[in-house]
């Protein structure tokens, strides 16, 4: 039979009541740490984006996105995960916590620090010289300088393999021709970390967007991501030095290697959405009134809410899980798809269930819920399809590439 806790030990460990905000306690699993990282993170959201999202989002607009990468940066939020040169150092798991809370606002904002320090910061930090480091990586952590990253093209997305965006050699300068699509902080980049064919493979480069031939056009008219800065890159014969290659890294590896970086990000950031219409619709339940009583009181109305925070503290969960196998350095690419697959489709269920309990307030922007249900439609797309991630699984799983 089973040893009884003695009353003594139980008197000593009560069991905490039960919380609506964090119904599975995963906030025991945090360290003091962890959570100042959260609540400052938080805390900036609510000052600085959370009272102006909406118009910005209708404007379809970022304005003063230079001011709000310094601040950023002045609570170490860009690039937070990378050790030196400026940058904050934090853990995996606090770099989730701080994605999770600025999606949590908009989708928009984290997409602005994960291009800053997922994808510019650490191409960079991971595959760059000494020099191009202590050149760029200061400045970018401190926001003074903001980056974008040059993968996707107009007509490869996906296959990344079939890029068309050239660099030859020319004397011992690299000569740069093509075009890039869909670059988030692109038209308001001080450097653009650009990925191109060689005669030696694909090769990453360091371009100052002031380069003569570099344009970055804005993308307007978009329906999603309303509040983040989108631009093409245009790359028109753009010479740069023998040094602005990244020296340590040929082949797809290495763009592949950033973007798996910055899809961790996703996995928490997804969350953060997801959070933010749960919390709308639980408020709205509780004192929308029809038929005598609040529709929370309802048990089609308690069935979605139940359903909804499943689902979005199971995500959590596996954010965390992943981010201490990160933090151990055992993390791997299909567990990234993992994550990325199914939190990202989860916050988007979780947003549209919401929607239904707003009813028609659902569609005004008085509430997040559409916000955030279209931003999470562009999140879906970018760092790897659907469609791209299952096949991932489906590779892992059965051992057969079903790619081509």
């Amino acid at each position: 039979m089973p040893a009884q806790p003695s009353s003594a030990s139980s008197a000593a460990s009560p069991v905490p009541p039960f919380d609506p905000g964090d119904p599975l306690g995963l906030d025991e699993l945090l360290s003091d740490e962890d959570r100042a990282v959260r609540d400052t993170v938080r805390q900036w959201t609510a000052d600085r984006v959370l009272p102006h999202i909406a118009e910005w989002y209708e404007a379809g607009e970022l304005p003063g996105i230079r001011e709000l990468a310094r601040e950023l940066g002045s609570i170490g939020a860009l690039g937070m995960s990378l050790t030196g040169y400026g940058c904050a150092g934090a853990s995996a798991v606090q770099y989730g916590l701080a994605c999770l809370e600025l999606e949590a606002a908009d989708s928009g904002i984290r997409s602005l620090v994960s291009v800053q320090g997922s994808l510019a910061m650490y191409a960079i930090w991971r595959f760059g010289s000494e020099e191009q480091k202590q050149q760029w990586l200061p400045r970018m952590a401190a926001g003074e300088v903001i980056g974008c990253f040059g993968l996707t093209e107009p007509d490869h997305g996906s296959d990344p393999a079939g890029m068309r965006t050239y660099a030859k050699r020319d004397g011992d300068d690299w000569v740069l021709t093509g075009r890039k699509m869909w670059i988030t902080n692109g038209s308001v980049a001080g450097v653009a970390v650009v990925w191109a064919r060689t005669d030696e493979g694909i090769r990453g480069f360091v371009v100052p967007t002031d380069a003569p031939g570099f344009a970055a056009p804005e993308i307007k008219h978009k329906w999603s991501l309303r509040a983040s800065v989108t631009s093409e890159l245009v790359l028109d014969e753009v010479r740069l030095p023998a040094d602005a290659v990244l020296p340590e890294v040929t082949g797809l590896r290495g763009p592949l290697g950033c973007l798996s970086h910055a899809r961790y990000g996703i996995v928490w950031g997804s969350m953060g959405a997801a959070r933010a219409s749960f919390e709308a619709a639980l408020d709205y339940a509780k004192t929308r009134e029809q038929f005598g009583k609040p529709i929370g009181g309802f048990q089609l109305t308690q069935a979605k809410l139940a359903d909804m925070a499943v689902e979005l503290h199971k995500g959590i969960l596996l954010a965390q899980h992943l981010g201490l196998r990160m933090d151990a350095g055992r993390l791997r690419p299909e567990q990234i798809s993992f994550g990325k697959l199914n939190n990202v489709r989860e916050a988007i269920e979780i947003c549209r269930t919401a929607r239904t309990i707003l009813g028609a307030n659902g569609i005004s922007l008085e509430y997040p819920v559409m916000r955030h249900a279209t931003n999470l439609e562009s999140v879906l797309t970018y760092e790897g399809t659907v469609e791209m991630h299952q096949l991932v699984l489906g590779k892992a799983l059965t051992g057969l590439d079903a790619f081509r």
